[in-house]
């Protein structure tokens, strides 16, 4: 924790192709900030190719206090918050998107629940009937799978916006997992924390980064993070599978045997061999995720690079190829 009078707030802010947004962030953040905090905007530019940095730049010659780290190439939204919150040094952070549909207005209740002597403070997303029936549908069922697979327990409509006391921020840098699901690992993680519900603002500018493929692929790597129980479930339905396999091979060897009826039937048998094959093939599917996750994580290969930054350079020797491992 930083030694002074005032606490400092870190507000970390990952960017892709954004730069048209963080005028208005930087600029609602200042009119809503408490006057008895210091608070500091640290943008993380995750490979942007539409003038982010110069962006950042000329906000700060305006006199906002903001701070860019720009990444080697594009890492992706949660690396870019591990980023973030390994440069942070502010008494607590606050993580959100640049896009403004985590209302900048919102932390300065974040931050009341933090001075409350809350160590954890998490969003949820209230989404309304704009939001559609399909993306409702799928982020409710989503949740109900991963709370009954991980034992963990996220709100539907949890969200990547929250306040994390500095003691948090040291635990989360000690995990040192580089399939990051950061939204779990701050529930797991414990501590005093509460929730803040929000409803979500229409975009500023541009488009969504975070199609549905990207999406799938952040749920899927949640759970596999978090729980081995789908290796369980994959070793309870080969044994289910496996046994039925077995009575109905009996089955047909009684009836070879004990009866002149020729066996009818290529196509239940056809059905049969395709479905089996199937679920062997989802089974090996689940497995083989496992196993390329260990394989990746065995690399031990750092999760981003610092091309380039300005915010309070500890090392100024190394700070163009810092990164963490």
């Amino acid at each position: 924790m930083n030694i002074q009078q005032t606490p400092l707030v870190t507000i970390v802010v990952p960017a892709y192709n954004e730069a048209s947004n963080l005028a208005p962030l930087a600029r609602r953040l200042t009119a809503c900030m408490p006057g008895n905090l210091a608070w500091e905007l640290l943008i993380i530019n995750d490979g942007s190719s539409d003038g982010t940095n110069d962006e950042v730049d000329r906000l700060a010659r305006e006199g906002f206090p903001v701070y860019g780290l720009s990444l080697s190439r594009n890492f992706g939204h949660q690396k870019a918050l591990r980023a973030g919150l390994d440069q942070a040094e502010g008494d607590c952070v606050v993580i959100m998107d640049a896009d403004l549909q985590h209302p900048p207005e919102l932390v300065t209740q974040l931050l009341e629940r933090w001075r409350a002597g809350f160590q954890i403070v998490h969003t949820t997303r209230e989404d309304g009937i704009e939001t559609g029936l399909f993306k409702r549908g799928t982020s409710a069922i989503y949740y109900s799978l991963f709370n009954l697979l991980t034992g963990l327990h996220l709100p539907p409509g949890s969200a990547d916006f929250r306040l994390l006391d500095r003691k948090v921020v040291n635990a989360l840098r000690a995990m040192p997992e580089s399939n990051l699901f950061l939204r779990g690992m701050a529930h797991w993680i414990g501590f005093k924390s509460t929730t803040v519900p929000y409803q979500p603002a229409i975009r500023h500018s541009g488009s969504s980064k975070y199609g549905f493929s990207k999406m799938f692929g952040l749920g899927l790597q949640g759970i596999m993070s978090f729980s081995v129980r789908p290796l369980r479930i994959a070793m309870v339905l080969g044994f289910i599978f496996a046994t039925s396999a077995g009575f109905y091979g009996i089955y047909a060897l009684l009836i070879y045997l004990c009866t002149d009826r020729a066996v009818q039937g290529w196509t239940s048998i056809l059905i049969s061999v395709l479905f089996c094959g199937g679920i062997q093939m989802m089974l090996m599917g689940i497995l083989g995720e496992y196993v390329g996750k260990l394989f990746l994580e065995s690399k031990h290969r750092p999760d981003y690079w610092i091309a380039s930054s300005n915010y309070r350079p500890t090392e100024p020797a190394t700070d163009s190829y810092k990164y963490h491992s």
